[in-house]
C-alpha cells in the first residue's frame, strides 16, 4: 500500500509513447493524487485508465485564464492566496494613493498569516511611481513560512470552571490546518456562552513546532448572577416591560438557570429555564417551563408548556431535538372558545453562510423543521413541517439586495385540537409590513385566528449612503389560511431608512398594506429569521 500524497503540486513525466513505460512512482503518484491537471485530457484519460486511477480531471494549457489559475491555488490549499488577488483592493486602473497601498499590503498579510502560514510576513514591496505616465507598478513579496496545524490546548483564568466546559465549546480537532476563522468563531462562541467577560484564543506564530502548535486560551470569568429589566416599545406589541434574573453556575457545575418575565400590551409571560453546559459530544441540553397569555386580533390565548431542547453547538451547521408539552386554550370574540393538548416533538436543521452572523452583508441562511403530535398523549394526531430561506446579495459596493421566504404546514384535517402555538399567523414589523402585528389569518367570530397553512416572501432593496446608513425600498407578500383553497397573498410596500447597529441592521419603515389600504409606520432591530 502506497503512503497518501504530500500536500502540494506533484508535476509527474508521462511517456510518449509506450503507456507501459510509465515509473511505478509516476503511477503511485497519478492514483493517490486529489486532483491531475494536463494540457491533452484525452490522451491523459487512456493512460489514466491503463493504470487503473479513478482521479478527477481538468484541462490546463496555455490558453488558461486568471480564473483557472485562481482556482488551481485553492485546490492546492492556499486559499489563502487565491482570496488575495480575488479581493486585492488596489486592481489595474485604479487610483494610487500611498495610504491604499498600506492598507492592501496590511490585508493582504492578515489574509495569508489567518491561513495555515501563521508566521507569514512582508519580504519585499515597492511602488515604483511613473509620474509622466502617471503609473504605480506595483509589487510585493509574502514568505508564507511553514504551514500550521492546531495542537492542543492550554487554558488560563479559570478558578470556577473546570477545564473541559472551555474545551466542550470547540469543534476544532487537533492536526487541523490552522485558520484564524475558525478560532475566532470558537472565541465567539465562549463569549456568548455567559461563563465569561473576555476570552482570548491565539497560537504563537514562533514556536518551533507549527506542526502542533498550542492553542492559548485565556479567559476572564463572569460573574454568574445577573438581574436584568427595562421598558420599551415596539410596533408589534406596544408599550412592554421585563424582568430577568440569571445564575450562570447554579450547582457549582456550570447549569445555568434563567427566570424571565415580560408584561406587555398584548403579550404576557413567565419562563424558567435550565441550561447544562455542552456535553463532550458537543450538545447542550435545556429544560423550561412557561405560560403565556395573548390577546391579538381579538383572540385571547392561555398556553402553558414545558420541555426540552437538545442542540448541537455549532452555528453553521446546527442540529436541535426537542420535545414540549402543550396546554392550550383559544377564546375568539364572538366564538366558542376551544382547548387542546399536545406532546410534540421536532427536529430541526440549520445551515448558516453569512460573512457575519448578527449583520449579514452577504450569503445565506435557511432552516428546516419537521415535528408531529405524539399520538395518545395529544388532542389529535398531526405532523408539522416548517421552512425558512434568506439571503444577502451584494449588488455594487453600496448597495445589496435582501431576501427573505418562509412557509409551513400542519399535516392534519383541521385545526380543532392542536394548540395555537403550533398554528400560524403572520403581519407585523418582522413578516409583512403593511399590517398589524399577527393581523393575517383566519376569520372566526370576530378574531383573526392562526391557520394551519402560512407563507412569507420579501424583498428588500437597499442603498447604502455611507457606512452607518442608508435607504432602502421593499416588498412583502403573505398569508396564513385554514384551506390551500383560501390561498391569496397580502402584499405590503414601501420605503424606509437603514441603520447599522452593534445588535444588526435597525429598519424604520412606511409601509402600505394593499389590501387594508393603510400606511404603517414599523420598527424593528436585529436579524428577522
Amino acid at each position: 500500500m502506497t503512503d497518501a500524497l504530500a500536500p502540494g503540486l506533484h508535476v509527474v513525466a508521462t511517456p510518449i509513447g509506450n503507456l507501459g513505460d510509465i515509473s511505478v512512482r509516476a503511477a503511485d503518484t497519478l492514483r493517490n493524487a486529489d486532483r491531475i491537471l494536463a494540457e491533452d485530457t484525452r490522451v491523459t484519460g487512456k493512460l489514466l485508465a491503463h493504470i487503473g486511477a479513478k482521479v478527477p480531471m481538468s484541462r490546463f494549457d496555455d490558453h488558461a485564464g486568471e480564473h483557472d489559475r485562481n482556482a488551481i491555488v485553492a485546490c492546492l490549499g492556499t486559499e489563502a492566496i487565491a482570496s488575495i488577488r480575488r479581493d486585492w483592493t488596489l486592481p489595474e486602473g485604479a487610483q494610487f494613493r500611498q495610504q491604499a497601498w498600506s492598507l492592501a499590503k496590511e490585508r493582504a498579510l492578515n489574509t495569508l498569516s489567518g491561513s495555515p502560514y501563521a508566521a507569514a510576513r512582508i519580504v519585499r514591496s515597492e511602488a515604483a511611481i511613473d509620474p509622466d505616465a502617471a503609473t504605480a507598478d506595483l509589487y510585493i513579496e509574502l514568505a508564507s513560512g511553514p504551514e500550521f496545524r492546531f495542537g492542543m490546548f492550554e487554558i488560563t483564568g479559570l478558578s470556577r470552571y473546570d477545564a473541559s466546559l472551555v474545551r466542550n465549546f470547540s469543534l476544532i480537532e487537533p492536526g487541523t490546518p490552522y485558520s484564524d476563522v475558525v478560532l475566532n468563531r470558537y472565541v465567539r462562541r465562549l463569549n456568548a456562552s455567559g461563563y465569561f467577560a473576555s476570552v482570548q484564543a491565539k497560537i504563537d506564530p514562533e514556536t518551533t513546532h507549527p506542526e502542533d502548535a498550542t492553542v492559548n486560551i485565556a479567559v476572564i470569568e463572569a460573574r454568574p448572577k445577573r438581574f436584568e429589566g427595562g421598558v420599551g416599545y415596539s410596533t408589534d406589541v406596544k408599550w412592554r416591560t421585563n424582568a430577568s434574573y440569571r445564575d450562570v453556575d447554579l450547582d457549582g457545575h456550570g447549569t445555568q438557570f434563567l427566570a424571565d418575565a415580560r408584561l406587555e400590551s398584548r403579550i404576557q409571560s413567565g419562563s424558567v429555564k435550565f441550561q447544562r453546559p455542552p456535553t463532550d459530544f458537543h450538545w447542550i441540553a435545556t429544560y423550561y417551563a412557561g405560560a403565556e397569555r395573548t390577546d391579538i386580533e381579538s383572540l385571547v390565548t392561555r398556553t402553558a408548556a414545558f420541555g426540552t431542547r437538545w442542540n448541537s453547538i455549532d452555528e453553521r451547521d446546527e442540529r436541535a431535538i426537542s420535545a414540549t408539552y402543550f396546554i392550550d386554550a383559544q377564546q375568539p370574540e364572538g366564538a366558542a372558545r376551544t382547548t387542546a393538548n399536545a406532546l410534540y416533538a421536532e427536529y430541526e436543521w440549520h445551515w448558516r453562510r453569512v460573512d457575519d452572523l448578527l449583520a449579514p452583508t452577504k450569503g445565506y441562511m435557511a432552516a428546516l423543521f419537521a415535528g408531529a403530535g405524539v399520538p395518545g398523549v395529544s388532542t389529535r394526531t398531526f405532523g408539522r413541517l416548517r421552512g425558512q430561506y434568506a439571503a444577502w446579495i451584494p449588488l455594487t459596493k453600496d448597495s445589496e439586495i435582501n431576501l427573505r421566504a418562509e412557509a409551513g404546514a400542519v399535516l392534519a384535517g383541521s385545526r380543532d385540537g392542536i394548540p395555537s402555538k403550533l398554528l400560524f399567523r403572520t403581519g407585523g414589523s418582522t413578516t409583512v409590513r403593511g399590517y398589524d402585528f399577527e393581523s393575517l389569518g383566519v376569520r372566526v367570530g370576530d378574531a383573526i385566528v392562526p391557520g394551519r397553512y402560512y407563507a412569507v416572501a420579501s424583498v428588500d432593496a437597499i442603498r447604502w449612503i455611507d457606512s452607518f446608513w442608508g435607504i432602502g425600498v421593499f416588498v412583502d407578500a403573505g398569508n396564513a389560511v385554514d384551506s390551500l383553497s383560501d390561498a391569496h397573498l397580502a402584499v405590503g410596500y414601501g420605503v424606509g431608512a437603514r441603520v447599522r447597529t452593534p445588535l444588526g441592521p435597525f429598519r424604520l419603515d412606511v409601509a402600505y398594506g394593499h389590501e387594508v389600504r393603510q400606511v404603517r409606520v414599523q420598527f424593528s432591530v436585529g436579524l428577522t429569521f
